[in-house]
């Protein structure tokens, strides 16, 4: 990554600014050296423009259009991958192109195809990863349908989070093959990482693992967000009621019953700036705030058409009674649908319909 951008402008402030820093320019080395090596994600993409010719300095307006997933998330799912010399590995969402240069690393670059649908982003990949030795094959594309004229693949490797698991891309994983995907709904909370493999004989075995921190969300996928205004509501006002409660609100640690919370309650947005617990519902403007008081109550306040703290207890107790799972099966039936379930099914859910991104792309 030769050139980022780090942002000027405050939070709130309109319209943001960013400086985009240049490696060529030695005066901009020191802070570019450490955004790439500061533990954040690396914005590499403004409003959409092309990554080769550009130059540095200011730009204001539009959004940041690509990042690159923080370094500590991305060699964990590498080393999860396990990738190995002479696999072939679909790398779903070029970026700034950096799995796709651990790939070749690691297992030869004749065996990978790295693949995006922003041809402005394919195009400065294949420079890039050319310029230090490695020509992959690089396509520009839809990621929900993979590549399947260099199927099937040994290792699939998602770097964008998707509602559910792209069929197209189960379908060429190759016999011991293994797919990593970050599966979550339209609400950022609580997010699964999914882990699907298919044995030497052809069998689909898949989970769905809560974690704390995924990929950003795929492009065209719908996202509900707790704007200011909403998240200062629920610190400040009394709300329509306030009651003491000697059941303790679900622990941050308890990911899977959070992960069950966001696809079986649905449309709840968890604000993790607050001291503690609060959650709101933007469809609907429902929210819930939970302080502790002493060491074994709790102040419960809650506003709004849905009772979220009843909706969340009786969750608990269905979660407790599955025996508290931290991960869930992953189920492909026949017809396109795809489950989660824990043992026995004592508490499973259908991962939503796949419902085409603008455009039919991807990341």
């Amino acid at each position: 990554m030769p050139q980022a951008y780090v942002r000027r402008s405050a939070v709130g402030e309109t319209p943001p600014r960013w400086d985009l820093l240049d490696w060529a320019a030695v005066q901009d080395r020191p802070e570019l050296l450490g955004l790439l090596y500061g533990g954040a994600s690396v914005p590499i993409q403004h409003d959409g423009e092309p990554l080769l010719g550009r130059g540095r300095g200011s730009r204001s307006g539009a959004s940041i259009t690509s990042l690159s997933t923080v370094m500590g998330l991305t060699a964990e799912l590498l080393e999860e991958l396990d990738l190995r010399r002479g696999q072939r590995v679909l790398d779903v969402g070029t970026g700034a192109g950096v799995t796709a240069a651990v790939a070749c690393q690691v297992c030869g670059d004749r065996g990978v195809v790295t693949l995006d649908r922003d041809r402005h982003l394919t195009e400065a990949a294949a420079v890039r990863l050319e310029d230090v030795g490695f020509r992959p094959q690089v396509v520009c594309g839809s990621g929900d349908e993979g590549f399947p004229a260099r199927a099937p693949f040994d290792r699939v490797f998602v770097s964008y989070t998707v509602e559910r698991v792209p069929t197209a891309l189960i379908e060429q994983l190759a016999p011991g093959g293994r797919l990593l995907a970050h599966v979550a709904t339209a609400s950022p909370s609580w997010p699964a990482l999914a882990v699907v493999e298919r044995t030497a004989d052809g069998r689909l075995q898949a989970e769905l693992r809560a974690v704390e921190f995924a990929h950003r969300a795929g492009y065209g996928m719908e996202r509900i967000f707790l704007d200011k205004e909403f998240r200062q509501r629920i610190a400040t006002e009394p709300g329509t009621w306030t009651q003491r409660s000697l059941l303790p609100p679900p622990a941050d640690t308890d990911r899977g019953f959070w992960l069950a919370a966001d696809h079986l309650l649905g449309g709840l947005v968890r604000d993790f700036s607050a001291e503690h617990l609060a959650i709101g519902a933007p469809g609907c403007g429902s929210w819930l705030r939970v302080s502790p008081v002493g060491r074994s109550r709790w102040n419960v306040t809650a506003y709004g058409s849905r009772d979220v703290w009843k909706e969340l207890q009786d969750l608990a107790a269905l979660w407790r009674k599955a025996g508290s799972p931290d991960r869930y099966r992953l189920l492909f039936e026949a017809d396109g649908s795809q489950w989660a379930t824990s043992e026995y099914a004592r508490l499973s859910w259908r991962v939503p319909v796949y419902r085409p991104s603008a455009e039919g792309a991807a990341p």
